[in-house]
């Protein structure tokens, strides 16, 4: 028991009533001992109990430093829970006892006999100093507690009660009843898992003095631009329920509740009837899932060796085996010390070093496995001088364990041709040694290869994913420069060098011939070749416009600079990030700003780079024979390619709107729209669907979607909480996004926006000693996190650059089982 900051006389008293209360039964043994429900001794004590005896009781406290009448709003409370404790399944029924008698917390005889204590006060300083000893004597023996709404304004002067219900209310919210949407972030709860996603309820909506999110598990949220929050609006991290083990007991607030109507909602009664399940031990949950401190970030590796890239090189990408090693790769950067070749008369023009490097968690040791000579170490300066070609992308076969087979997405420096400034990007195959963790560079069987412009820098993408299926993702950039079009729509057809155009995209991500700017998918092989899947978006044999104008291993076409792309195995639901162009505000002239975009891509489709972004918003046209004119808008649904450039199909697919698109005036933004459903592209008329994101500098990195193995026995492994929830990211750490987000499988598919985000930030740490560069991230068989840190610089690998691990340490569910009440599920 701890005792902090309590006076002698107090610090005995809640000794006492400590030992009073496990003596009554509290702790003694699961608290459903079958004893007789308490007669009551107090004159305003009423009980409740189910049919044939209770085994598990709850008090409601309903006290008020205010004078006057009984209020309503507790009388509906009151017979709430007194109902939800009468009905149920038998093994979850519970006694109600209501009494309005403070004197209760210092009878530890009766106390003790409560599984939990239900606070449905209207606030003010409503307990003497013994009363709340005893109160806190109660919890540190295990007891269980709900405050529901003004509880939260109940004995202001109390620290220690501030802890017991998390935040208190902020000066300046609304007083009046408003409909709003709250998002139920916690799937698994009790008092949240058979809720909807998006919970429409009218309330009396509090605001917080300080936000209590990383203190206390969040189970719901609710949106702010649902309803009017007042002058004192916490912003889109708007907690209204939550949770926390406290003192050696429960404790659940809710700020809802603070209508009479509230108490006849099935689902607001679903909420506390779960809330009682935890803190009366009738059920487990996990609250710690979401609290900063049960988590710690570990970096694994050093610093390289002066001159050496031994610990990790220019990081670009990693991939977990099964038996927890972590392959990691450089792009081609070298040490900052080494010699950079950008003249192209001299045969070594951006030769570097592609490192693939491997952890061993066992040992905690690095090797490096082996290292491709790529065309990729060149950078610093504007266009036609850096490249971001080299080693781009890693993944495992699926029987890795048995073939040792590893599959690399790069641009080999001896396929370079320096006259027409051309090279060519391959997906290869190799083998590398299980036991020794050393590469086989003489095992090579090239799978794939297509050509690309290295003329002007960008835009290589470079992921890859694998289904349950065994297809194999690919995800490749533009190959496009991201100038000559004032950083909107990459489609200025100009620019060419010897014949080769590097500034018009729809060469590239807008073609159905080309390879670049989408995302692949095929089916390796054994022998080293590939086959196609059926679904992909072309078959490869379209008869349409002569034939011979499609590719059939696109999935996905319009994507601009895709840096990393993941399957969720669970539902074979690939998601994916890409970088937007450099525009920063929105122009009437020529279209959006810069938006980098995350999608949920359920089937083939084209995301609509060059010509639409964001939730199809349309960009202009550009042509010969004066690109600087423009022509007119794009249509998202029946796009067309008529570029010079285009060796594919002039009708295009339609566009998919996407589900997350950010740009520096925030998420989401969207604009009235003309009758051609053209938006007005006016910033004072903008509207932003996802307040919890911005950008600025900004290049989009997305992440895994976690799935929880119960059956797994790590002692590191996240939560069940998470289960579900996508990570997505931003190479930056300002104002840009870190965030577990959950979609709507009903909607997500078509675009639908993330119905709930939480961010990551204090978990996955930002700054410039934590992962500052967020470069990948991916979950390992051990249910931790790996993150690359890309280090400080660009086009080379520093002092910061390092593979991370980021860890649960807060432990399981609770109850224990052993403390569960009797008869509990």
């Amino acid at each position: 028991m701890r005792l902090r900051g309590l006076s002698t006389r107090r610090q005995t008293s809640v000794a006492a009533v400590t030992a009073g209360i496990v003596a009554a039964g509290l702790m003694a043994a699961p608290a459903a001992d079958a004893r007789p429900v308490p007669e009551p001794s107090l004159t305003t004590m009423s009980i409740k109990s189910p049919p044939g005896g209770a085994n598990v009781r709850v008090l409601v406290f309903y006290g008020s430093a205010a004078a006057g009448e009984e209020s309503p709003l507790v009388n509906a409370g009151i017979e709430a829970i007194e109902k939800i404790g009468l009905s149920g399944p038998a093994e979850q029924r519970f006694a109600t006892v209501a009494t309005d008698d403070a004197s209760v917390f210092t009878d530890e005889t009766k106390l003790g006999r409560f599984n939990s204590i239900v606070f449905l006060t209207g606030g003010g300083d409503v307990l003497d100093p013994e009363q709340e000893a005893g109160l806190e004597a109660y919890m540190e023996a295990g007891g269980g507690f709900v405050g529901v709404h003004d509880a939260a304004r109940a004995e202001p002067y109390s620290d220690w009660f501030t802890g017991l219900v998390g935040a208190r209310p902020a000066a300046g919210g609304p007083t009046n009843a408003q409909r709003a949407v709250v998002e139920v972030g916690d799937r698994r709860h009790p008092a949240t898992k058979d809720l909807p996603l998006q919970w429409k309820r009218p309330d009396k909506w509090l605001n917080w003095a300080k936000n209590p999110s990383g203190d206390v598990h969040t189970v719901a949220r609710v949106r702010e631009s649902s309803y009017q929050p007042g002058t004192s609006a916490n912003g889109w991290d708007h907690p209204v329920s939550w949770c926390r083990d406290y003192d050696g007991g429960r404790s659940f607030y809710t700020g809802m509740g603070g209508t009479v109507s509230s108490y006849d909602e099935t689902d607001f009664r679903t909420h506390l009837r779960g809330a009682l399940l935890w803190t009366t031990r009738l059920s487990q949950a996990d609250c710690k899932a979401t609290i900063n401190g049960n988590y710690k970030a570990e970096r694994l590796t050093q610093a390289n060796q002066p001159g050496q890239n031994d610990q990790i090189g220019e990081p670009h990408g990693l991939v977990t085996a099964p038996d927890g090693r972590v392959l990691y790769i450089g792009r081609g950067g070298a040490d900052s010390s080494q010699p950079v070749v950008t003249d192209w008369n001299n045969p070594d023009i951006g030769k570097g070093k592609g490192e693939i490097h491997v952890y061993d968690p066992k040992t905690k040791k690095v090797t490096l496995a082996g290292a491709l000579t790529v065309f990729g170490n060149k950078g610093g300066g504007d266009e036609l001088i850096k490249v971001e070609e080299g080693l781009l992308g890693i993944e495992l076969d699926p029987r890795f364990e048995e073939n040792g087979w590893v599959y690399l997405h790069y641009t080999p420096h001896s396929q370079l041709d320096r006259d027409k400034q051309m090279a060519e990007r391959r997906i290869s195959r190799f083998t590398l040694d299980l036991a020794t963790n050393k590469l086989d560079l003489g095992s090579e069987k090239v799978l794939l290869k297509w050509p690309v412009q290295v003329h002007s820098c960008c835009h290589a993408g470079g992921g890859m994913t694998w289904d349950s299926k065994g297809n194999l993702y690919i995800a490749t950039g533009d190959n496009n420069s991201s100038g000559f079009s004032g950083g909107y729509s990459g489609n200025n057809p100009e620019p060419n060098y010897k014949g080769v155009s590097f500034a018009d995209a729809r060469r590239t991500a807008g073609n159905t011939n080309n390879l670049n700017g989408k995302i692949l998918r095929i089916h390796p092989e054994p022998d080293g070749t590939y086959t196609l899947p059926a679904g992909n978006l072309f078959t490869g044999e379209e008869p349409d416009e002569g034939g011979g104008k499609t590719r059939g291993e696109i999935y996905v076409m319009g994507v601009r600079n895709p840096a990393r792309i993941f399957v969720d195995k669970t539902t074979d639901t690939l998601y994916a990030g890409w970088v937007g162009p450099d525009a920063g505000a929105p122009s009437t002239t020529w279209g959006p700003a810069k938006y980098d975009t995350f999608a949920v891509i359920t089937k083939a489709s084209n995301r609509g780079w060059p010509y639409c972004m964001g939730n199809k918003q349309p960009y202009r046209d550009r042509n010969l024979p004066d690109p600087t004119k423009p022509l007119g808008w794009y249509d998202c649904d029946h796009p067309k390619n008529e570029s010079p450039n285009n060796d594919g199909l002039v009708n295009l697919p339609p566009v998919t709107g996407n589900n997350i698109w950010y740009s520096p005036q925030g998420g989401a933004p969207d604009y009235p729209r003309d009758a051609n459903g053209v938006p007005s592209y006016k910033q004072e008329e903008a509207s932003y669907g996802l307040p919890w994101l911005k950008g600025g500098g900004q290049a989009a990195m997305n992440g895994p979607v976690y799935r929880y193995d119960a059956a797994s026995s790590s002692g590191t492994k996240w939560p069940a909480y998470w289960d579900g929830k996508w990570f997505v990211g931003d190479f930056y750490d300002a104002d840009q996004p870190r965030n577990a987000v959950l979609t709507d499988p009903k909607t997500h598919g078509d675009g639908g926006l993330p119905v709930h985000s939480e961010s990551l930030k204090k978990i996955v740490p930002i700054g410039n000693d934590g992962i500052k560069n967020l470069m990948d991230w991916k979950f390992g068989p051990d249910g931790a996190l790996y993150v690359l840190d890309y280090g400080r610089g660009f086009f080379t690998s520093d002092a910061k650059s390092a593979l991370w691990r980021v860890t649960y340490t807060g432990g399981g569910p609770t109850p224990a089982a052993d403390q569960l009440a009797r008869g509990a599920r």
